[in-house]
């Protein structure tokens, strides 16, 4: 089975194509991703209508170019995927309607993939993954723990009750005056400072139930900055280095949380097959060390997908593709964009409303 996936959600015009192989896993036949940084950067954020713009520019360059390094024509697909939301729904709707038009004109199925489940499913792209494992989703936008259980079938243990990490990291990078996005440059900057300068709040730590929380830790940074401005850049550095080490401290008391209650959601299954980990904050280095001690430490195996696959891209849609159209989850060229979508419908919202 071969599967055109179309990415669209955000900042990123993705394409590519994935081959399933009889061992589980899938082969990445090719993977074009065009980012819109240059086009965000100077208002420190994306733009929603730049993006969808932008999106409509270049979708039928990218799908080409991943056609054409894949070596196939559409006729020789066996379905097209196309990510459906959650995301900027302007954006969205650009990649849904080039996907259907391309289902509809090569007579294939067309799959609508939930982004978020896209992510959840890559680790059995590229590990053959066995259900159910746990994830931790760990984004710009998203923040959760999540029993991944079967295809389409998902349980939420926790979530943000107000910004996602990748959102937090964005938001006190910017007090920073660091260049966005934020992330990548708390990390590069912590790199120089002092993780232990100033004793950052770590809210939620030892709760019970494994929800996240980085507003009061958002606001600390706030007025420790307020506080010493003008910021040297030894001070900068130490500030950094503070702020995410709290967070990696926040994410594996609330990984080791969700472990502890896993069964609930699996009944069967005391502990996950795996810890896997999804999302651009994915990409973070000290994370990514302390995930792996926390592995150790539980006996839990860890999945961390390469950087290239935890971000944005058509991979995942395609394997997400793959993944519902072999169990039978076809959709209907009339599905409509979702700008919000959980993975667990029956999950309540936040205070905040997400979901």
């Amino acid at each position: 089975m071969r599967v055109l996936g179309i990415e669209t959600t955000c900042d990123e015009t993705a394409a590519a194509v994935v081959a399933w192989r009889p061992d589980g896993r899938g082969d990445i036949l090719s993977n074009i991703v065009l980012s819109q940084f240059a086009a965000h950067a100077p208002f420190g954020g994306v733009v929603p209508e730049i993006a969808a713009r932008a999106h409509v520019e270049a979708l039928e360059q990218i799908v080409d170019r991943a056609m054409g390094d894949a070596g196939l024509d559409f006729a020789d697909l066996d379905g097209v995927a196309a990510a459906a939301g959650p995301g900027l729904i302007g954006g969205v709707m650009v990649g849904l309607t080039a996907g259907k038009a391309i289902a509809l004109a090569a007579q294939k199925p067309f799959s609508a993939v939930n982004h978020l489940e896209a992510h959840a499913l890559t680790a059995r792209l590229t590990d053959g993954v066995a259900f159910p494992y746990l994830l931790l989703l760990v984004s710009g936008g998203h923040t959760q723990l999540i029993a991944v259980r079967g295809v389409g079938d998902y349980a939420r243990l926790g979530t943000t009750l107000d910004d996602a990490v990748g959102e937090a990291f964005d938001k006190c990078g910017k007090m920073l005056g660091l260049p966005w996005p934020g992330g990548p440059n708390i990390e590069k900057t912590a790199l120089q400072g002092d993780p232990r300068r100033f004793d950052f709040p770590r809210p939620m730590m030892g709760r019970p139930a494994p929800d996240f929380s980085l507003s009061g830790l958002k606001t600390s940074v706030r007025q420790t900055i307020e506080k010493l401005s003008p910021l040297s850049p030894a001070v900068t550095a130490d500030v950094c280095a503070s702020f995410q080490a709290a967070i990696v401290d926040m994410l594996i008391d609330r990984t080791r949380m969700a472990m502890a209650v896993f069964a609930i959601a699996s009944p069967g299954h005391p502990v996950p097959n795996a810890l896997v980990v999804a999302g651009g904050v994915a990409a973070n280095g000290a994370i990514r060390s302390a995930l792996q001690r926390l592995s150790a430490q539980s006996g839990v195996k860890l999945v961390l997908p390469p950087p290239n696959l935890c971000t944005d891209n058509g991979a995942m849609i395609a394997w997400a593709g793959i993944e519902r159209l072999r169990a039978g989850l076809e959709d209907g060229l009339d599905f409509a964009a979702r700008p919000r979508w959980p993975l667990d419908p029956a999950a309540p919202l936040s205070p905040t409303g997400k979901a």
